[in-house]
């Protein structure tokens, strides 16, 4: 008994002193983890840096999605190339070395991943929303600064200073102003070019006033987004080039070089569980290059299957998907947004994919559609594919993808030579599709099947005039090729009449005339002609010879038509940029955005008239003409358009008070006044236009203004077109007024124009007897020359002017006899005419001593508005 309690009292004695031992052990590893801990968030807070700057790129990626529905990204893509990022960034002993080499790194690997899936026009936004982005995070960029670059003077009431010189543009001139009060430390920049018109004059002229130093010493005053800034005061055309200069300060030059991507770099970031989405744009196709690709890595023949999507091939794709999966085949369905609804099942059939082949690839084609599920392109690796840029690169392609024997397979000697001229008009029409509306009315999707269609026609019909006398059929391959092919795409009669115009220029026995050699286009740098070569290498190696870059002259544009392709890309960056700022922050004048809108109500309801009374004023007219029937018709449109503005600015301020709840349209008329833009729910009631909010309001007051006029003093004796809703119901009602008076049969009269020497309506002393004079038209792609009475070529940097006085006059038809004049098509804006034939107002007669052709090809047009 003794042993047994001896023993267990020295067992429960050490089983005390291991108890205090091992809680002296876990005291120490708590104190230890204590520091460790505080260790850890020590190394953790040192990265901080580089998380603010994933978070800041993650952000300016996700609202890409704003511009384009198609640029949808996850978090969980964007995590990949962060952790790859970390990866691949050089290790360094020093933490601010490694930070940076991180930061560098993710920064690259971003814009790079986003530049693979954004279309060309986009880039250079990309980039330099993310300069401004990380600018902002580290409070280096005002934002009242940044408010005036992207929206300019919005103010509804103009400037009491009046524009001291005629070179200066009018809304350059307020924005100016606005500068100086958005930017104390430039000073009196508007009172300096009053008193230094010449100084600011040569900087205006400059080839590139983004590379030279600013007037007046204003570079010492000034820092780099400030004298962006001003540069959009003076030449907006420049803020393009302007954007890149700044991003490159700021960022390094790989910034607005955009990578070169390449298939074999899509297949490496591709993978079985990640689809690679193609979008497309007009003029591009991917399938055969993914066939290229499919034979080099050993996915050829029988391994790589396509599916064009349409009605009916709905089960086709989901039974080819499995037999891939399993198989570890590529699969390819084009044209997906033929098939929207059906892709939400494919989505659930992506979703269930668990173990793949490691092979299997699926490849999907689609234009940008807002239907397109954002499950899939989140998931999606997203590459967008258009067509060369540049007349070279385009030629290049042509020529690349013929046969080397295609040109010896026609038994017609002219066939290499015809071959060339087919290859250059097909590049230049696509080429043309760059500068917008003066282009083309609408952008057509001329692709490679247009080119090959139209090779085989010339083959066979050279063929078959060798069997006959071996005269090309000129004729027949002009109708067959610009009337048939590219011309059955063009809509638009006067794209069609471009389309003619080429063959005309382009095919005819002159381009074989040896005593005056044939160029497609000739200057002194450089001579577009058709070589005389029979094999293909050969026409390659001439190609290779032109110059990368061409000017707008090649198509038959004017130069100034490069000019307004830079102004139509700075406008478009801009009002991409409003949508991507923030809606909340305060305006300026450091009052909040509520109060701003609040202010811009006020002012704007101030400015509404009240309702014309259609019942008095009809009374008035006493007979009523047909010119009479569109003052009332158009009376009562502007009567629905002020009663929605007044109801849609009183209910907005009692919202804003909290009276009244914010409805979705409210809220869009809150977002369109702080941004300084037409509301949706306003602009649907008035006439096409393409001005800013304040613009639009004086726009709106001169319009009550003519027609208080017309019903005080009877119609006027010039007519302003721009302020009628509907200006050809005015137009048909001259007609008709001349017809009854004159006893002409409607349906075979017409409107005979001619340009007067009037360059105001002040002029003009008395009212036409049938007819009427128009103000306010606006020409671009020529000027007009008042001497002469006739057009003339585009002065330089000068891309629309105002047109004198025109006279129109209703007449039979028989008896118009036109010669020396050009039919000129008069919009409504600059927009033109869509794909629906809106735009359109009538014809004008301008004289003319050059070729019409000539003008047809500068896309010489009139409109009723400038912007």
């Amino acid at each position: 008994l003794y042993t047994t309690v001896t023993t267990e009292a020295v067992v429960s004695t050490q089983s005390t002193g291991d108890t205090k031992t091992k809680a002296a052990e876990v005291t120490e590893k708590l104190k230890l983890s204590v520091k460790t801990g505080v260790d850890i968030e020590r190394a953790r807070d040192g990265y901080r840096k580089a998380a603010n700057r994933g978070a800041v790129l993650f952000f300016v990626l996700s609202d890409m999605s704003v511009i384009n529905p198609m640029y949808q990204y996850s978090l969980m893509a964007f995590l990949e190339v962060f952790n790859i990022s970390l990866k691949r960034s050089l290790p360094d002993s020093l933490l601010n070395k490694r930070l940076k080499n991180i930061i560098d790194t993710l920064t690259q690997n971003i814009y790079t991943y986003a530049c693979t899936g954004l279309f060309e026009i986009h880039k250079l936004l990309f980039s330099f929303q993310m300069t401004i982005k990380i600018l902002q995070a580290r409070n280096d960029l005002k934002s009242d600064e940044l408010d005036f670059f992207v929206k300019g003077n919005i103010s509804l009431e103009k400037s009491p200073r009046k524009k001291p010189h005629a070179w200066l543009p009018d809304q350059g001139w307020e924005d100016l102003i606005k500068f100086g009060e958005v930017c104390p430390d430039a000073g009196d920049v508007a009172g300096l070019v009053e008193r230094q018109g010449e100084v600011w004059k040569k900087y205006h002229e400059m080839d590139d006033p983004e590379s030279q130093p600013s007037p007046c010493n204003l570079d010492e005053k000034l820092n780099d987004f400030q004298k962006l800034c001003m540069l959009k005061c003076f030449r907006v055309d420049r803020v393009y080039r302007g954007v890149t200069n700044y991003v490159t300060g700021k960022m390094g030059e790989k910034y607005v070089t955009p990578p070169v991507v390449t298939f074999e770099a899509i297949f490496e970031q591709s993978s079985p569980i990640s689809p690679v989405v193609f979008i497309l744009s007009p003029g591009s196709d991917p399938a055969s290059d993914l066939m290229k690709l499919a034979d080099r890595t050993g996915f050829g023949g029988n391994r790589l299957k396509f599916l064009a999507m349409g009605q009916g091939q709905e089960k086709a794709a989901l039974q080819l998907l499995d037999t891939a999966i399993t198989r570890g085949q590529w699969l390819m369905l084009q044209n997906c947004h033929l098939l929207v609804n059906w892709l939400v099942d494919l989505e659930k059939a992506l979703e269930k994919i668990q173990k793949p082949h490691p092979e299997f690839r699926l490849w999907l084609t689609t234009e940008p559609t807002p239907r397109f599920p954002v499950g899939i392109l989140q998931r999606s690796f997203k590459v967008v594919t258009e067509p060369p840029n540049g007349l070279k690169l385009n030629l290049r392609q042509t020529y690349v993808k013929i046969p080397s024997t295609a040109l010896q397979e026609c038994t017609h000697e002219a066939f290499p030579e015809l071959m060339f001229v087919l290859g250059f008009f097909h590049a230049v029409v696509q080429e043309r599709r760059k500068y917008g509306k003066i282009g083309w009315n609408i952008p057509y999707d001329f692709n490679e099947s247009d080119l090959r269609v139209c090779m085989e026609l010339m083959k066979t019909y050279l063929d078959k005039s060798m069997e006959i006398d071996g005269k090309i059929p000129w004729s027949s391959l002009k109708y067959l090729i610009g009337e048939v092919m590219y011309g059955g795409r063009a809509i638009d009669n006067y794209d069609r009449r471009i389309i003619n115009t080429y063959m005309d220029e382009y095919m005819g026995d002159f381009i074989f005339d040896s005593f005056q050699p044939f160029f497609f286009y000739k200057d002194k740098e450089v001579a577009y002609n058709i070589p005389k070569e029979t094999h293909r290498d050969k026409f390659l190696e001439y190609i290779e010879e032109l110059p990368l870059a061409n000017t707008p002259c090649v198509f038959g544009l004017h130069s100034n038509a490069e000019i307004g392709y830079f102004t139509n890309a700075a406008k478009d960056m801009c009002s991409y940029m409003i949508e991507l700022q923030p809606q909340t922050s305060s305006s300026d004048g450091g009052i909040s955005r509520e109060q701003y809108i609040e202010k811009v109500a006020v002012d704007i309801e101030e400015k509404l008239p009240a309702l014309f009374e259609l019942d008095r004023i009809r009374k008035q007219l006493g007979e009523i003409t047909p010119t009479a029937v569109v003052l009332l018709q158009e009376l009562e449109r502007f009567n629905i358009l002020i009663s929605k503005m007044k109801i849609s600015v009183a209910t907005l301020q009692r919202a804003l008070a909290g009276e009244v709840g914010m409805s979705a349209e409210l809220d869009e008329i809150a977002k369109a006044l702080f941004n300084g833009q037409i509301p949706a729910s306003w602009r649907r009631l008035a006439p096409d236009t393409l001005k800013s909010l304040g613009n639009w309001i004086a726009h709106f007051t001169h319009r009550f203004e003519q027609y208080s006029g017309w019903i005080e003093k009877g119609e006027p004796a010039v007519m302003w077109l721009s302020g009628l809703h509907i200006p050809e119901s005015y137009l048909t009602a001259l007609v008709q007024a001349t017809c009854r008076k004159n006893g002409w049969p409607l349906d075979k009269s017409t409107l005979y124009t001619t340009v007067t020497t009037h360059t105001k309506a002040e002029d003009v002393r008395e009212k036409l007897h049938s007819g009427c004079y128009v103000e306010g038209l606006y020409l671009e792609g020529a000027s007009w020359d008042v001497q002469s009475a006739c057009l003339r070529k585009s002065k330089p940097k000068v891309l629309v002017e105002e047109l004198p006085v025109l006279k129109i006059i209703p007449i039979e038809a028989h008896r118009l006899k036109l010669q020396n004049t050009f039919k000129t098509p008069v919009y409504t804006t600059s927009e033109r005419r869509n794909a629906m034939g809106v735009g359109l107002v009538f014809e004008a007669d301008l004289s003319t001593t050059d070729h019409s052709s000539h003008w047809v090809l500068q896309g010489v047009a009139l409109m009723l508005n400038a912007d």
